[in-house]
């Protein structure tokens, strides 16, 4: 019993019963200027909800009244784009003015309806309802006033229910507002994706040269060589920072223009920070890479990062070919190593994951796992 009476206590109730109510002031307005013509307020709905703002204004009503404090709503507050979006507004208003009549009749004669009971339980007659005016007064009319009090409460809950489901199909977003708020999730998406790849490939390529070069000077036990080391870890550090700084720039919406993101033309500190970590870089790079468009650039540089990344962390300081070859503004990129003892791990990585998902997004292929005993990394990117 007291779950059934839960409604009476929730706030969306009350706003609901408002919203309905909202309408009626017009028509009794208009019911004041003549109460034989009730349907012409109901007529001027019909040019009014071809209007496109006042889809807005009911959308807004819906989000504020009807579903109070849920900020996923699924009432459209875009004017009305089409005239199948205007014909569902002119549908909403006639059913909001039906609804709205329903409660008010509701709201009125139901507890008119509980006093005259009163009244006839208590001795008085009926005059003032025609159904009721021949009956005779008698105590066993106040069993009868828990009746018309429920039956207030399910109008009321119940048309604010209708009016609710009514707004959600007919104020709902259209074909086109939902596939433009599809777009938009999956652009935000996909700079989520495109954001945890760049700290992923910057700051763990630092890391990992930070702990290769540390532990090898210790293991070294020379001066020269953790002076080197620390110069290493110095300058890895300072770019890591660098490319920190301007991926929560992104964050903050002061981003930086694309073009400052380092590209392939910057490959040699890359090279040159494996290198003084141990390993032996053969590197060889045929044809222009200034050629090269931005974002082929741009994402053949972190390939390469990450690979020589996977290659410090899994390989260590092993002899590496890296091969960039450039033509016609295609790019293809392969960097080899000897196998790992822990290349199981590393296929599962979610490294080599962000190097086949940067060429797929530039329509390009990537290879990546065992080759003759070899681990190797190779894409191919198309001209961009």
């Amino acid at each position: 019993m007291v779950r059934f009476l839960h409604p009476l206590v929730w706030g969306v109730t009350y706003t609901r019963l408002l919203h309905l109510w909202l309408p009626m002031l017009v028509v009794s307005l208009w019911a004041l200027i003549d109460d034989t013509k009730l349907w012409v307020p109901a007529a001027v709905l019909v040019p009014v909800g071809l209007i496109p703002a006042v889809r807005t204004g009911e959308g807004v009503q819906a989000r504020l009244l009807l579903t109070p404090g849920h900020e996923d709503s699924a009432f459209s507050v875009a004017p009305s784009a089409t005239w199948r979006d205007r014909l569902r507004t002119v549908v909403w208003l006639e059913l909001r003015m039906l609804l709205g009549a329903s409660t008010t009749a509701a709201c009125v004669w139901l507890p008119i309806l509980v006093v005259v009971l009163a009244r006839l339980s208590l001795g008085h007659r009926a005059d003032d309802i025609p159904v009721l005016r021949d009956a005779a007064p008698h105590w066993a009319y106040a069993l009868l006033i828990p009746l018309p009090l429920l039956a207030l409460y399910g109008a009321v809950v119940a048309l604010g229910v209708l009016a609710t489901a009514g707004a959600r199909a007919l104020l709902g977003p259209s074909a086109a507002e939902r596939l433009t708020a599809l777009e938009e999730r999956t652009e935000q998406l996909l700079e989520r994706n495109r954001i945890a790849r760049e700290l992923h490939d910057s700051i763990g390529h630092a890391l990992t040269v930070a702990v290769v070069q540390a532990g090898a000077a210790r293991a070294a036990n020379s001066p020269e060589f953790t002076e080197r080391a620390l110069t290493a870890i110095e300058e890895t550090g300072r770019t890591a920072l660098e490319d920190l700084e301007r991926v929560l720039g992104v964050l903050r919406e002061t981003r930086k223009p694309v073009s400052s993101r380092p590209t392939l033309a910057d490959a040699d500190r890359l090279l040159e920070s494996a290198r003084v970590s141990g390993a032996e870089i053969d590197a060889e790079v045929t044809g222009p890479l200034e050629t090269l468009p931005g974002p082929v650039s741009r994402e053949g540089y972190r390939i390469l990062q990450e690979s020589l990344t996977n290659v410090l962390r899994h390989a260590g300081a092993v002899p590496t070919r890296v091969r960039v070859a450039v033509a016609e503004g295609a790019l293809t990129l392969e960097v080899r190593n000897p196998l790992p003892d822990t290349w199981a791990s590393a296929a599962r990585g979610s490294g080599l994951r962000g190097i086949r998902e940067r060429a797929a997004l530039l329509g390009g292929l990537a290879h990546t796992g065992p080759d003759a005993g070899e681990w190797r990394v190779r894409v191919e990117l198309p001209p961009g």
